[in-house]
Formats: C-alpha cells, structure tokens, sequence
C-alpha cells in the first residue's frame, strides 16, 4: 500500500500527472458550476413566474404596460443570460475551450438587459457613454471574432 502511494505521489509530481491533476480539477469545478447555474435558472424561473402570476392578478393602477412590463423583459433577459453563461460552462465542459463569441453574445445581452431596465430619470450621461462605448466595443469585438472564424 505503501509502494503504490509513493508510485502515486511521483506519478503525480511528472508533468502529466500534474497536468492531469488540473484537468480533473477544473473539470470538477465546471460541473459544479453547472450545477449552480441550472439552480440559478431555476430560481429566476419561478421568480418570474411569481411576478407573471402577481402582475396579471393584481394589476397596479398606473397599467400593465407602464413599469411592469420593464421588470417582465429584465426576468427574461436575464433567464436567457443565465443560459448563455450555461451554454459557455457547459461548452468548456465538452471542448476544454473558452469559446470567446459566446462570451461576446453573454455580454451584449447582458448590456441590452442594463438599457431595457434602465430609468432614464436615474441615470447620468457619463453612465449613459459608458454604456454606449460597452456596446460598441462589445459588437466591434463581435464583428470581429465572427468574421474571424468564418
């Protein structure tokens, strides 16, 4: 027992060993991530559900389409963030590759999210550049990768 620890241990301490090592940990780690995620989506799915149900059955005086209809549209879009990040964890799982488009997509549907929600009564014109200057390098560095790869 002893002598197959010690094989082990410098198994381990070679380069493949350890990089094997690695390998298994992030993989783990990724799984676990998955895990978390699907717990995620789930709960913005039953959140959403929740305000769809209150929304509907009691509907506020200003009218249905007035702020709720905003709140509605970020439950989505951020259902369908929730998902892309999915997608890339679960892509990495499959390739062991970051796939950068889909990062670029997650990001830009996670900027549309920010300006669907925005109160434009709140919100600063410094915000408002930066949040211009987000999606214009975000689709340029889209435009890109997507060119790239054809």
């Amino acid at each position: 027992m002893l002598k197959r620890f010690k094989r082990y241990i410098r198994w381990r301490s070679t380069d493949e060993g350890f990089t094997t090592g690695i390998s298994q940990f992030e993989s783990l780690v990724s799984k676990l991530l998955s895990i978390a995620m699907l717990i995620v989506i789930m709960v913005i799915m039953v959140d959403l559900a929740l305000f769809l149900a209150s929304a509907l059955f009691n509907p506020s005086p200003k009218g249905f389409f007035v702020a709720t209809l905003t709140d509605i549209f970020g439950l989505f879009l951020s259902v369908l963030i929730a998902l892309e990040i999915l997608e890339n964890i679960t892509a990495y799982l499959q390739k062991h590759v970051v796939q950068v488009e889909l990062v670029i997509v997650t990001s830009l549907i996670a900027v549309a999210r920010k300006i669907i929600i925005l109160d434009l009564e709140k919100v600063s014109g410094i915000s408002l550049i930066g949040l211009a200057i987000a999606i214009l390098s975000l689709s340029l560095s889209y435009w890109i990768i997507h060119n790239i790869h054809r």
